[in-house]
């Protein structure tokens, strides 16, 4: 909703008595005014969450991946006991897809596309590896894992928001995006 239509159902909604109690307009009028203050300002810049949710969660995947990039011996015999088939290749693979997958989610580059390999990762990690040791629902909810899966989920499809190179991209490409 625009400025302009915010300001408008404002001026309605202050023309009604909504009150709750009877005898309480200044404290309802007080509260709604202040509410809808705080409310268009947040409205102003909705375009924060997604910005810092991505560059927070992207900076996790990559920390992580340089990690597993520059210890992929020991990395490599976690698959193995985990019992993940190629375990040198899945390692690897895996590194890679969470520095690469990291970057690109920081910078808002790809971000739909790259949300499916990390989402491919995370299924593996739940089902080869964290699933053993969940007994129950309330077990799998609170696995790091489901939630990253969630997180990843979100950002394929909200997408990554206002600041980032794919906005940028599909301006420069004439792409119409609903934001």
């Amino acid at each position: 909703m625009d400025e302009e239509a915010w300001r408008t159902r404002e001026t309605r909604e202050h023309d009604v008595d909504h009150s709750i109690f009877p005898g309480t307009p200044a404290m309802q009028r007080f509260i709604a005014d202040n509410a809808t203050r705080v409310l268009a300002m947040l409205h102003r810049v909705r375009w924060l969450g997604p910005l810092v949710m991505r560059v927070v969660f992207g900076y996790f995947w990559l920390e992580t991946g340089i990690a597993k990039v520059q210890n992929i011996a020991g990395f490599t015999q976690r698959f193995v006991g985990w019992g993940i088939p190629f375990p040198a290749f899945s390692a690897t693979l895996s590194a890679w897809t969470e520095l690469i997958g990291g970057l690109l989610l920081m910078l808002g580059l790809f971000t739909r596309l790259v949300c499916v390999p990390m989402l491919i990762n995370m299924a593996v990690a739940v089902t080869l590896v964290v699933s053993s040791n969940l007994m129950g629902l309330d077990d799998y909810v609170e696995a790091d894992e489901v939630v990253y899966s969630l997180i990843f989920l979100w950002l394929l499809i909200a997408g990554p928001g206002k600041v980032s190179v794919d906005t940028l991209l599909a301006r420069w490409l004439g792409i119409r995006t609903q934001s």
